[in-house]
């Protein structure tokens, strides 16, 4: 593993930030995940973006954008086929004892991602679910309640929680945006949810493009993704993956799913060379 920290080669064993950074206190920063194919990153532009318009929301100064590239870059190289977890912390506020802002570039293997998803339906009373908020949009560290709702999807024998907003309707995973074909066209939650503007989804609805499958972005309850064709799930590391159980209900197999991840594939080649 290859870990930068401020752009200074770390050995994992060592690398750390101080007990006073308010990123370990508070998790007070943003993160982006980028996937590597055989050493080149996908959508690094789109992930940076993000992650830059986050910092200044939240009124943390970045590094150099060249910087965040060129560190990103040099450890994929390294990783290979893997993922580049890119973090910036908020720093600390002590009055007595501060703590510097730290940027940290580093290579995680690719997790394995079963075959057809097993989703948990869980209530997220804590999901803004709305794009009203100044912090629309922000990657936060903080994934406590997101990861608490996973622990306890995988405690029950699921993959993973599906979060649901007032009226059972659909937001998000807990690290994964979500969709489904119904009626002969693809739908997928409005980022007006407050759900996060996904890199995968925008990708996912290019894919659709190409298939001429319109697709419909809206506000919809639980039942019409039980109800749908089919469904999957979309992340930097899951690409386009079968949903196969929701909750209590099985979830058909179809080919649409299959398309659009061969469609994703398409467009990671294209930019990437990846074979």
């Amino acid at each position: 593993m290859r870990v930068l920290v401020d752009g200074a080669e770390v050995a994992p064993e060592e690398a750390f930030v101080s007990v006073f950074d308010w990123g370990l206190q508070r998790g007070f920063g943003c993160f982006e995940v980028v996937r590597s194919y055989d050493g080149v990153l996908f959508r690094l532009a789109e992930h940076l973006d993000r992650l830059l318009r986050g910092l200044a929301v939240i009124g943390v100064e970045p590094p150099q954008r060249a910087d965040l590239e060129a560190w990103a870059s040099a450890v994929a190289a390294s990783g290979g086929s893997c993922l580049v977890r890119i973090i910036v912390t908020g720093g600390g506020r002590d009055l007595l004892q501060g703590a510097a802002s730290r940027a940290i570039v580093l290579w995680e293997p690719m997790p394995p991602v079963p075959e057809a998803l097993r989703l948990l339906p869980v209530v997220a009373p804590w999901h803004p679910a709305t794009n009203k908020s100044p912090f629309y949009g922000v990657k936060w560290l903080s994934y406590a309640p997101n990861m608490a709702c996973g622990d306890i999807a995988r405690g029950r024998g699921f993959d993973d929680a599906l979060l649901l907003g007032a009226g059972n309707l659909v937001l998000e995973g807990p690290t994964f945006t979500v969709a489904w074909f119904n009626d002969g066209h693809i739908e997928t939650p409005e980022l007006a949810l407050g759900i996060l503007p996904s890199i995968t989804r925008s990708v996912l609805i290019e894919s659709a493009a190409r298939l001429e499958f319109p697709v419909a972005e809206g506000r919809f309850p639980l039942q019409r993704l039980i109800d749908a064709d089919e469904a999957m799930a979309l992340s930097t590391v899951k690409e386009v993956s079968r949903i196969g159980v929701m909750g209590e209900h099985a979830k058909a197999t179809g080919d649409v799913t299959a398309a659009l991840a061969s469609a994703y594939r398409d467009i990671v080649r294209e930019e990437t060379a990846a074979g």
